[in-house]
C-alpha cells in the first residue's frame, strides 16, 4: 500500500473531487480506497453503510471522465473496501485531427462499440422501417462501419444501399467492408442531385455540423428531392469527443472547461421543428451521439425495435 494512498469513508463528493484533481495534476495518477460499491446495491449515492458513503461503480466511472482520466481495474480489499486507480489521459490528438481518410485515426473508431449508440441506432432504423429491397442513402459514410447496423436491424431485407463521402480512400475502405453496397464520391453541399433518385431511408451521422454544411438547406434538399413519401431520416449530432481512446461526454467549445450544449441543442431543435413543420413525427434519443429520427406522421411505428 502506498504511503500517500487516500482513504475515503464519509467525506462528501465535493471534497473528494478537488483532491483527486490536484493529485492527477501533480502525478498523472492517483490511488484511493472507498467502500465497495457492490455492498450498497440499491442504495442512493451518498447513503451511509458500515464502511462509509455508498457510491456506485457508474459514479466512479463518471468521476474519471470528468477529471480526464482512465479508471483502471479495481482491487478488492478486506473490510468491504476497494482500491481504485485513476490515470490521466495522455495528451493525444482527437481522431479527426489528421483528417477522415483511410489512413487517419478516425477509421479506428467504431461507433457500434458504444452500447447506447448501437441499441439506439438499431431502434431508429427499425422505427423508419424501410421495405424489403428499399433504397438507403448514407451521407458522409466514411469507411462504412455504421452500415453494419443495417444487417442487425434487417437481416433479410436485401436493402439497396448507396453511401457517399468526399474522401476516396475512405470510400475504398467502405467498398471493401460492404461489397454488396454502392459507394460514390459526392459533396453533400451539391445536393439535390436528380440522378441519385429517391430513397426510403436517409442517414446522416455526425455530418450536419461539418464545415460548409448548412443544416436547413441540406435537409430541405433531402426532404424535397431525395425522400420517398413514406421515407424517413436518421440524423446524428455528436455530443462527445474522444480522449485517450475513450468517449468523453458532452460537446466541447473552445476555452470552456466543461461541455456546453447550447449549439447542439440549437441544431437539434432546429431540425426537429423543421421536420415537424413538414409533417414528420420526430423522436430524439441518444447520449454520446444524439439521434433525430423522423418518419411521416401517418406512418405507424413498428412494434419490435430493440436489438
Amino acid at each position: 500500500m502506498a504511503s500517500d494512498e487516500r482513504h475515503y469513508t464519509h467525506e462528501p463528493l465535493s471534497d473528494i473531487l478537488p483532491a483527486l484533481r490536484r493529485a492527477l495534476a501533480q502525478a498523472g495518477r492517483v490511488a484511493f480506497t472507498v467502500p465497495d460499491p457492490d455492498r450498497g446495491l440499491g442504495l442512493y449515492a451518498g447513503e451511509l453503510t458500515p464502511q462509509g458513503r455508498h457510491r456506485p461503480w457508474a459514479l466512479w466511472a463518471e468521476v474519471a471522465d470528468l477529471l480526464g482520466a482512465h479508471l483502471l481495474t479495481p482491487e478488492r480489499l478486506d473490510g468491504g473496501r476497494v482500491r481504485l486507480n485513476l490515470r490521466a489521459f495522455a495528451p493525444t490528438p482527437e481522431p479527426d485531427a489528421g483528417g477522415y481518410g483511410a489512413g487517419s485515426d478516425w477509421v479506428r473508431v467504431d461507433k457500434l462499440e458504444d452500447p447506447t449508440f448501437l441499441l439506439g441506432f438499431v431502434e431508429a432504423l427499425r422505427r423508419v422501417d424501410p421495405p424489403p429491397g428499399g433504397r438507403v442513402l448514407a451521407l458522409g459514410v466514411n469507411a462504412g462501419r455504421e452500415l453494419d447496423a443495417l444487417a442487425l436491424a434487417f437481416p433479410e431485407r436485401g436493402l439497396d444501399v448507396l453511401g457517399v463521402d468526399i474522401d476516396d480512400s475512405a470510400l475504398q475502405a467502405a467498398r471493401t467492408r460492404h461489397p454488396a453496397y454502392r459507394f460514390e464520391r459526392l459533396d453533400v453541399t451539391t445536393l439535390p442531385r436528380p440522378e441519385l433518385g429517391t430513397f426510403d431511408l436517409v442517414v446522416a451521422l455526425s455530418l450536419l455540423q461539418s464545415p460548409g454544411v448548412t443544416q436547413d438547406v441540406l435537409l430541405a434538399a433531402l426532404r424535397r428531392h431525395h425522400l420517398r413519401p413514406a421515407g424517413g431520416l436518421i440524423l446524428g449530432f455528436p455530443n462527445a469527443r474522444y480522449r485517450g481512446g475513450t468517449l468523453s461526454y458532452g460537446a466541447r467549445m473552445r476555452n470552456f472547461a466543461r461541455p456546453d450544449l447550447s449549439l447542439l441543442m440549437a441544431d437539434v431543435t432546429q431540425a426537429r421543428r423543421g421536420l415537424q413543420k413538414h409533417g414528420f413525427k420526430v423522436f430524439v434519443t441518444g447520449r454520446y451521439e444524439v439521434l433525430v429520427t423522423a418518419i411521416p406522421a401517418g406512418v405507424r411505428t413498428p412494434g419490435h425495435l430493440e436489438l
